[in-house]
């Protein structure tokens, strides 16, 4: 079994509660603008995190439904790649390759997970979001840099970027560990 010992457990049907965290409830509700920023992007990290705790390897490489790909250990994947390109890469302007995915295989980190390592890519996406972290101290919400198309992006838009990318992909999660055991919830 893979655990998160960070995140509250839930294990079960319609485990709704057992899922929500004190973290939503401690969000701020009146912090400058990078505060609040930067929580709601760590509680969508931590989120994701939550949906895949207490899972096994084979339950983290669990398909939604033919013919989609998509699996919770995909999602851990492809996340690791958009913190690792637009934190490190983009706003960090680190010169790094993708994780999972390659320009002849640009869906790798959702279609190749059925022999990946479930632990590895748990530990990684963990990794780039610490890197990512490290990116994000160095940088002001104003400052403006750009990505490999030559498009000006400040490191305000990168972040509201990274928790809409987290929030659509967390109810694709959300979908996905209830199919597996039933448990919903934050």
């Amino acid at each position: 079994m893979i655990e998160d010992t960070a995140a509250p457990k839930a294990h079960g049907p319609y485990a709704v509660t057992a899922m929500l965290s004190e973290g939503y409830r401690s969000l701020p509700r009146a912090a400058d603008e990078r505060t609040t920023l930067e929580s709601f992007l760590e509680w969508q990290r931590d989120t994701l995190a939550r949906k895949c705790d207490g899972l096994t390897a084979e339950q983290l490489r669990t398909r939604s439904a033919p013919p989609s790909p998509l699996s919770l250990l995909g999602l851990l994947r492809h996340m690791a790649d958009d913190e690792r390109g637009w934190f490190r890469r983009t706003l960090g302007g680190q010169d790094l390759p993708s994780l999972y995915s390659t320009d002849a295989d640009p869906d790798g980190d959702f279609d190749n997970v059925d022999g990946a390592d479930a632990a590895e890519g748990l530990t990684t996406w963990r990794a780039e979001c610490e890197q990512s972290r490290g990116v994000i101290a160095g940088h002001a919400l104003d400052d403006i840099v750009h990505q490999k198309t030559g498009s000006a992006v400040s490191m305000r838009w990168i972040m509201t970027h990274m928790i809409e990318e987290y929030s659509r992909h967390n109810g694709h999660a959300d979908l996905l560990r209830e199919r597996i055991d039933g448990a919903t919830g934050y």
